[in-house]
């Protein structure tokens, strides 16, 4: 059985997703959703899929802490579902090449610090951009940095808002995410 646990900042739509595309595996568990935001919808969402839920600090994220919880959980794998903060290199180092993130753009094009959620659609608009999409990446110590895994794209609409592009990026966000996740768990040999 591989152990992943989710970190979430928000509302929690993905992690949701993630939580019943592994429900009935028996290979893939999701032992605990990990949140920074006390005020998350996450939370709620994680009470309701009966997933262990713990809200950190910046304290207790930053000295190890945290790490050690998750550790002590015999996780394989992190998965940032709209989580916010940069990503400590202790965590990278202790889990390399098994962290990773969706990003709601595609990337390397506006990504960085500060560009989450409506900040990369209204962008993406602002830019005249034709399209845009989701980029599923590991994660490294700098934002949106690390190697990209998947991508998937959508065609961005002259006439299309930011909530416009928002909801064109969910939707492949919640299909493409928990297949992603598996096909890295598991590889399948060839």
């Amino acid at each position: 059985m591989k152990n992943i646990v989710i970190f979430a900042s928000g509302s929690g739509s993905n992690a949701e997703k993630i939580v019943e595309h592994f429900k009935q595996s028996n290979q893939i568990k999701i032992t605990h959703i990990f949140c920074n935001n006390p005020e998350a919808g996450v939370i709620e969402r994680a009470k309701r899929l009966q997933i262990p839920c713990s809200v950190f600090s910046r304290e207790e994220y930053k000295n190890g802490t945290l790490l050690r919880k998750i550790q002590s959980l015999q996780t394989d794998w992190i998965v940032l579902a709209g989580f916010l903060w940069l990503v400590p290199s202790e965590y990278v180092q202790a889990f390399p090449q098994r962290i990773i993130n969706l990003h709601p753009a595609l990337l390397p094009k506006f990504g960085g610090k500060g560009m989450y959620g409506h900040f990369v659609h209204e962008a993406v608009v602002a830019a005249g951009e034709k399209e845009s999409g989701i980029t599923i990446h590991y994660v490294n110590e700098h934002y949106d940095e690390g190697a990209i895994i998947f991508q998937s794209s959508f065609p961005v609409l002259p006439s299309d808002t930011p909530e416009d592009v928002a909801k064109k990026g969910q939707v492949l966000e919640h299909r493409d995410f928990p297949k992603v996740i598996e096909s890295l768990v598991l590889p399948t040999t060839a």
